[in-house]
This record gives structure tokens, C-alpha cells and sequence, in this order.
């Protein structure tokens, strides 16, 4: 006859979750060692093509929510390929939006990166809704970030999870002191293209026009005198590198879906060319 038999004195949520210790989050292993976290971006849809990515050796990756076609019910698959490897889990959110936010962390976001972050009482949402009371005002309820994490997440939450503010307008560039002075707030994210936009300049990635430069060079001066970690957009690895010189300690790349239509125009125009080099017009912003 069958019999129930006890477990050892292992708390059982452990037993469930698998992991006893808070998984730590390598981007800010790799801050404090003061190195450069290279971020994969995907915008495709896809768990497949996530772990796919996420196997190429990315410090981390973020699922784009905001204008990647992926909805939430597709992301966390995502998150789930992702978790394949020690590549570190992220989102973009759509939107300021405190609901979508705290899905994302429940999901197991180790980082959330907030589009349109304007002012500090904008900052402030953002940090409140990523941190557990009393620090913050995130909801309890970490359902998959349990089984990511372990059985020790809620207790090092505040610490693991890292807000990401994006300055991308004017307006952020006239708060920005008051932007980073925000408590929590552990890094920016310049966005190009909506920040080039807001200066009267053409919005791409790369930027050589001069109100753009000068103001991603302001941008990283300011979050290095906060103590605040400055990310960027970028468009090829070779401007990325130019921003690592600059200060900047968080870079992506492009995107998932900007990779795949490079490499596959070069191959069929290395075949249409029979061999000979060409030089591919890599255009798109993500």
C-alpha cells in the first residue's frame, strides 16, 4: 500500500522552486567589477528565437514590449527560453504603466526598461513600482520569478531587479538632475531615435548630428556624477564600442529582427554577386 513520506527538514517551497538562493543578477556583477553589460534586443515574437539569441553568449536580453510586435502571454514564453542559459531576463514596457511593470517582474524580469521617463515624479513611479513595500509599492505575487529566482526572491527582490528610466526627450534633458537624484533609481537608457526626434533632428541610432552627441555626452557626464548607470541604443557594434569610451555601462545592439535581415541580405547578396564583396545599406532603427 502506498504511503505519503515526509520530506527532510528542507523548507518545502524549496523543494518546489528548486534553488535555495536568490539567482543574482550578472549585470550588476558586472557593474561593480566597472565593466560594460552588451544587451541582446528582440523584437521578434518568437521563445525560439529567444533562446537562439540567448545562446549566442549576450550578458543579457530584453523582450521589447513597447515596439517589438510581442504581447505579454508571448514575453514570458520568452523569458522562459531565456532561462535556458545565465543570460540575465529583461522587458521594455510598453508604457508607464505600474500593471505592466510588476507582470513583467512577476514574470521574472531581472530588469524593466520604462519608456518616456519625462520628470521625477515620472522616475518615481517607475522605482516604487519595481521594489515590495516599504521601499516601493510592487503587489506580491512573483509567480514565475519564484521558480527563475528561488525561494529567497522575495527577500532580495529590491536588490536584484533593476529599473531602467529612458531619457528620450527634451523634457527628460531639463530634469534630468532631478530624474537621477530619484531614490532606487538604478539606471538610465537613452533612446536615440524619440530623443533625436525631440531635438529637431533626424531619429535614428548612431548619431553623429551634433545636438544629439552632445546631449549623449551630457546624459552619461550627469549619470556618472548620480552614481547611476548610463545605457544606449545602438545600431552596430562599432558605435556601441565608441559609447563604452564615453562611459556608458549598458549597450544594445540593434535587434533580433535587424540581425537576421543583415546576415540574410549579405548572404543573398554574396550569391547574387557570385562571391564578389558588397556592401550591404543597413538601414531601421530596431
Amino acid at each position: 500500500m502506498a504511503c505519503l513520506i515526509a520530506l527532510n527538514d528542507k523548507d518545502t517551497t524549496t523543494q518546489r522552486t528548486g534553488r535555495q538562493q536568490v539567482r543574482e543578477n550578472r549585470m550588476r556583477q558586472i557593474w561593480a567589477a566597472g565593466g560594460a553589460v552588451v544587451n541582446g534586443w528582440l523584437a521578434i515574437p518568437s521563445a525560439f528565437s529567444a533562446e537562439t539569441m540567448a545562446h549566442q553568449g549576450w550578458d543579457s536580453l530584453t523582450v521589447d514590449m513597447q515596439h517589438g510586435v510581442t504581447d505579454y502571454q508571448t514575453a514570458v514564453t520568452m523569458l522562459t527560453a531565456i532561462a535556458t542559459t545565465d543570460t540575465v531576463p529583461m522587458v521594455r514596457v510598453p508604457w508607464l504603466d505600474p500593471g505592466i511593470i510588476m507582470k513583467s517582474l512577476d514574470a521574472a524580469a531581472y530588469g524593466v526598461i520604462c519608456p518616456m521617463v519625462n520628470t521625477p515624479e515620472d522616475a518615481e513611479t517607475l522605482v516604487s513600482s519595481c521594489r515590495y513595500p516599504p521601499r516601493g509599492s510592487r503587489s506580491f505575487g512573483p509567480i514565475r520569478a519564484l521558480l527563475y529566482a528561488g525561494a529567497d526572491y522575495p527577500k532580495h527582490a529590491n536588490e536584484t531587479v533593476v529599473p531602467f528610466a529612458m531619457i528620450e526627450t527634451a523634457q527628460a534633458l531639463e530634469n534630468l538632475d532631478e530624474i537621477l537624484a530619484t531614490d532606487g533609481l538604478d539606471a538610465i537608457y537613452v533612446g536615440p531615435a524619440d530623443l533625436s526626434n525631440s531635438l529637431g533632428c533626424t531619429p535614428k541610432l548612431d548619431q553623429e548630428e551634433k545636438p544629439v552627441v552632445e546631449a549623449i555626452d551630457m546624459i552619461v557626464a550627469k549619470a556618472k556624477e548620480h552614481g547611476v548607470i548610463a545605457g544606449i541604443h545602438n545600431g552596430s557594434p562599432a558605435y556601441a564600442l565608441k559609447m563604452i569610451e564615453k562611459g556608458y555601462q549598458f549597450l544594445s545592439i540593434a535587434s533580433d529582427a535587424r540581425l537576421l535581415a543583415w546576415s540574410a541580405a549579405d548572404a543573398v547578396a554574396e550569391m547574387r554577386s557570385g562571391g564578389a564583396a558588397t556592401e550591404q545599406v543597413r538601414a531601421g532603427v530596431y
